[in-house]
């Protein structure tokens, strides 16, 4: 044991940090899109309808709510090392409860407490690593950041739809212990402690305010296209959550220790960016809900077919990101955000041809080049986000960024599932026989991949708002040369 800790000392601490950040923001994505694919078995198993199988999701995506925005607090107050492993001990555990279960009410219960360590794990873990990479280094931070954020939204219908098929429903909870269990013990031997003296008492007005506002808008979003946007139970969610967050922000900003730093989206670099994730997150997020549907409902692909053929676009954005890495010190974020951004419009806009005999490679090769584009834009906007962010606040930052980045998920997946279900209706209107159904549900989801591919456009446009000097600090100073012209001095040019 003591030779791997000896060498483990040689090693930048930086990387441990990296090292342990992608194991616990890895099981933590994977576990979203993984259980997912088992919805349906998971409702014949317990024999209940799709109303009831929701809560599967939906519990855990509110237990969620709640605690992203404490999770800034809690572990600038009781440290980031042991709130990250409380977080990743907790996750783990009701994984492996959630294996267990052996009916409806025991399944979402254990999803709820797995939403207390996931909800605490990506803003404390994202933190960590921003506190451990100098800001000259945040481009090699966001290459780490890269690999959950795309290969574990990839790997989930691959590896739940061959876990549902050829074991059972309930590997897919327990593929997250071995994983929580190797993180846990790497982060406690290796990780160091770090607390705020800024982080003041505990904001219960703005803990109750910010996880009842953002569930309740969570809530509204993930089930408006189903239960429909004019419901009483839609409308009243909907409205009461923007009540609290009304109310939030006349709170936090009269408070000096808020639970939410509202004040930190005076900074514009923080500001801006922060509205280009909304757009770039929505897109990505909602058109990586809409195209297993069109793979599987309308290309007839099963769950770990549709995984296999929107794989590529991992692979895609792994291959880019280090080049994307390597090019923003020198380039800077506001050019290469505005390039990936139309890039990744542009690929999504071409599946607007995509037919019902399309080859599937020919997709896969689309998707592969939006995984490029979309490195150029996740990585600049990582890496400038917190730049102008003092590292007192990066924990409040990193809450209010994770809080934003789920709202923007489930936006986008409202906003196309909704655009999705109002052109399948108007298409399907007065069409008769199988070819014209088939033709009118294609042309709906042309209508929606349309739209995506709009939304990440004005995720570029908005890019265009972001200024390179406010980033200056992960950027490579430009070097200066001394030129001579003609019977004059010496002139020191850029």
């Amino acid at each position: 044991m003591v030779r791997p800790l000896a060498g483990m000392s040689r090693v930048p601490y930086k990387w441990v940090v990296a090292v342990v950040f992608v194991f616990g923001f890895f099981m933590e994505i994977l576990d979203t899109t993984i259980v997912n694919v088992a919805l349906p078995t998971l409702s014949r198993e317990f024999g209940v309808g799709t109303s009831s199988i929701e809560w599967v999701v939906v519990g855990y995506l509110l237990s969620l709510a709640v605690w992203i925005p404490a999770s800034g607090w809690i572990g600038d107050r009781f440290g980031t090392k042991r709130t990250f492993l409380f977080a990743i001990a907790v996750f783990t555990i009701a994984s492996a409860l959630c294996g267990q279960a052996h009916s409806l009410n025991e399944l979402t219960l254990f999803r709820v407490l797995q939403g207390v360590g996931g909800g605490m794990m990506t803003p404390v873990g994202t933190a960590m690593l921003f506190r451990a990479f100098p800001p000259e280094e945040r481009a090699k931070a966001s290459t780490v950041l890269v690999i959950p954020t795309v290969m574990a939204p990839a790997l989930g219908p691959v590896v739940g739809g061959f876990l549902v098929t050829n074991a059972s429903w309930r590997w897919i909870f327990y593929v997250n212990v071995p994983t929580g269990i190797i993180a846990f013990v790497f982060g406690f031997l290796f990780l160091r402690e770090n607390k705020e003296p800024t982080a003041g008492p505990f904001d219960l007005a703005g803990f109750l305010l910010s996880g009842c506002g953002l569930a309740l808008i969570l809530y509204a979003l993930s089930e408006g296209p189903s239960k429909g946007w004019v419901s009483p139970q839609i409308v009243v969610t909907g409205t009461l959550g923007v009540i609290c967050f009304g109310v939030l922000t006349v709170v936090e900003l009269r408070k000096r220790f808020p639970m939410l730093a509202l004040r930190l989206f005076r900074d514009r670099m923080f500001r801006t960016a922060n509205l280009v994730t909304l757009c770039s997150y929505s897109s990505f997020a909602g058109f990586l809900f809409i195209l297993p549907l069109f793979l599987q409902e309308l290309r007839g692909l099963s769950a770990f077919d549709s995984g296999l053929t929107t794989f590529p676009q991992a692979v895609g954005a792994m291959c880019s990101s280090q080049l994307a890495g390597r090019l923003y010190p020198y380039v800077g974020p506001r050019r290469l955000m505005v390039f990936g951004l139309i890039g990744a419009s542009c690929s999504v806009a071409m599946f607007t041809v995509v037919g019902l005999e399309t080859n599937l490679w020919w997709i896969r090769l689309l998707l592969f080049v939006r995984g490029v584009f979309m490195a150029f834009s996740f990585i600049p906007l990582q890496t400038a986000t917190y730049t102008t962010i003092s590292r007192a606040d990066t924990g409040r930052a990193t809450a209010i960024y994770s809080t934003q980045r789920q709202v923007a998920a489930a936006l986008g997946v409202a906003v196309l599932a909704t655009v999705l279900a109002t052109a399948t209706t108007h298409f399907l209107t007065g069409a008769t026989g199988v070819a014209a159904t088939e033709a009118a549900r294609l042309s709906a989801y042309h209508v929606v991949f349309a739209v995506a591919a709009l939304i990440a456009f004005i995720g570029a446009i908005v890019a265009l708002l972001v200024r390179d000097e406010d980033a200056a600090a992960t950027m490579r100073p430009r070097r200066r040369r001394a030129i001579t012209l003609p019977d004059e001095e010496p002139v020191v040019v850029a």
